[in-house]
């Protein structure tokens, strides 16, 4: 969750060779996969035990960025919402199934399987919903509705979009709840990655070789130590600013969410190729993504990059080995891919086979969680 997410960022500053592995053996009996089937159970109840905490639900709501994107996605689409039944997946507080009501909705299932579900009852009811929203305490996938739904609303994002896979569920409401022509809210999601230059790692680089003048004390090496944890494998969330970033953006996936299919989320990639803007040490790439409301006179995007306003999912930063000097026209160009972890669906895997400049082709692989 979120908060777990946090985590992330301090865990940057863990070296790397001081992880034990945790990986089963491959030659497991059939007791050995129940086993692997009961960690899974674990892993899905301390996810939604996460969302329990009301820190959590704090921090998405006071995300103006977030929360207003999807009010007025919601509201924009009042025409395709009035008089219909809508589904919430995730439905967390239930705020976005009260938007849908206040939308015109006529009956909204809102699905939630963490313990919050019963403070959303207690939002429905501080708003006099009960005869419209129907809060279902359970996972989405095994859930009973009385009835297919025309409208699928969820704020299922996570870091670099697809943290904690949230998205399967989406899409296994989609294919068994939403009548044929239905519309889901966002409609589309797309990802991006652009080489980047983090002052904060050249200033935590260069740290230890200033303590010779500051306190008489050679310091200096730590540096190889301190470039092996910072600049590890563990991706780090953490706010950039455009002027961070060392070259236009590609765009390497684009979601359908109509259309695209579970086997396809299981592995998002694509290519980038750009050409750096002036003289920098890039130090790693940036992955942020973005999601479209449909209606209106022109979409509604929601977006994460460092060019727009800061938002509580922040962006995505992959290191580098170490700092590589770039010039202006120096090109980068590479694939990116995309999986879960093989040990915790919900934690992300990353490869990128890259190219900078004349260098030669290099492969770096990042995990977030576990």
């Amino acid at each position: 969750c979120l908060e777990r997410g946090r985590d992330i960022l301090l865990n940057t500053e863990a070296a790397a060779d001081a992880r034990v592995s945790t990986r089963s053996p491959s030659n497991m009996s059939l007791p050995g996969k129940r086993k692997r089937q009961e960690r899974g159970d674990e892993r899905d109840s301390e996810y939604f035990d996460c969302y329990s905490n009301v820190s959590v639900h704090e921090e998405m709501i006071a995300d103006e960025v977030r929360t207003d994107a999807y009010r007025q996605g919601i509201l924009r689409n009042a025409a395709a919402l009035r008089g219909k039944v809508v589904l919430d997946v995730g439905a967390g507080t239930a705020i976005l199934s009260v938007f849908c009501v206040q939308a015109g909705a006529r009956r909204v299932y809102a699905v939630e399987a963490s313990a919050i579900c019963r403070q959303a009852r207690q939002v429905v009811k501080s708003n006099r919903m009960e005869k419209q929203i129907t809060v279902i305490e359970g996972v989405m996938e095994s859930v009973e509705l009385p009835e297919k739904v025309d409208v699928i609303v969820s704020e299922w994002m996570g870091y670099a979009l697809m943290y904690e896979s949230m998205l399967g569920s989406v899409l296994a409401a989609r294919d068994r709840w939403l009548k044929p022509g239905g519309l889901i809210l966002p409609a589309s999601a797309e990802l991006f990655i652009a080489p980047i230059n983090d002052p904060t790692t050249d200033w935590r680089l260069d740290f230890w070789g200033q303590m010779k003048r500051r306190y008489g004390v050679d310091m200096s090496c730590m540096t190889s130590f301190a470039r092996k944890c910072i600049m590890g494998e563990e991706m780090a969330v953490q706010l950039l600013s455009g002027e961070d970033v060392l070259a236009h953006p590609t765009r390497f996936a684009r979601l359908d969410l109509a259309r695209v299919t579970l086997d396809e989320i299981r592995t998002l990639r694509g290519s980038f190729s750009c050409y750096c803007f002036g003289m920098a040490h890039m130090h790693g790439f940036c992955i942020w993504f973005s999601v479209t409301f449909p209606g209106g006179d022109k979409p509604l995007v929601l977006s994460t990059s460092p060019f727009l306003e800061e938002t509580h999912w922040k962006q995505t930063i992959l290191y580098l080995d170490e700092p590589v000097p770039v010039l202006q026209d120096t090109g980068i160009r590479g694939h990116i891919t995309m999986t879960p972890s093989e040990k915790n669906p919900r934690h992300l895997r990353v490869r990128i086979d890259y190219r900078i400049g004349a260098q030669e082709k290099k492969t770096k692989n990042y995990r977030m969680g576990d």
